[in-house]
């Protein structure tokens, strides 16, 4: 299988085309590779019940098309070292989205980032050794961008991953 790189935060997305719309085998196809990502080609079309040139074109096709943007290992932040997590909310001044985003891309320990509407403009993962790098990170490096006016912190004391795949 091929791969892409995805595209850079906060940069416009899409070609300005849309992909085709999805049936069963491709849904079944993306819940089968966001289980694995490493899954042989060969794998694949035994699991989704098609042949191996049908599974390998609709994969390339599912990248070309941007719909499968690429392949990566899942991390567990605790055992990698990373035993702190918050999710961080920003208020930013108007427009500064671009500016904003871009600097936040470059911060150590971000792993997430995501415009919103409602009371706070943007949600940021952050997952860090220890609470002083976490606090290092939100008061010193995300409250000093440029276009930040404030953010809100909540603690992650425990999460999972949901079990139901919307592909499937």
């Amino acid at each position: 299988m091929s791969q892409q790189a995805t595209g850079e935060p906060g940069a416009e997305g899409g070609t300005g085309r849309s992909a085709g719309p999805l049936d069963e085998v491709d849904r079944r196809i993306l819940d089968e590779l966001a289980r694995d990502g490493r899954i042989s080609i060969r794998t694949l079309a035994e699991r989704v019940h098609v042949s191996r040139t049908n599974a390998y074109a609709r994969v390339e096709r599912l990248l070309r098309d941007g719909v499968v943007t690429g392949f990566r290992a899942r991390i567990a932040p605790e055992p990698a070292g990373l035993g702190t997590s918050a999710y961080i909310a920003l208020t930013i001044q108007q427009n500064t989205w671009r500016e904003v985003s871009a600097e936040l891309a470059r911060v150590r320990y971000v792993e997430h980032v995501a415009l919103l509407s409602g009371e706070h403009d943007v949600l940021a993962l952050v997952r860090a050794p220890d609470n002083a790098t976490l606090r290092d990170v939100v008061l010193d490096r995300v409250q000093g961008i440029a276009g930040v006016l404030s953010t809100r912190s909540w603690l992650v004391f425990d999460e999972f991953e949901g079990t139901r795949s919307p592909w499937a």
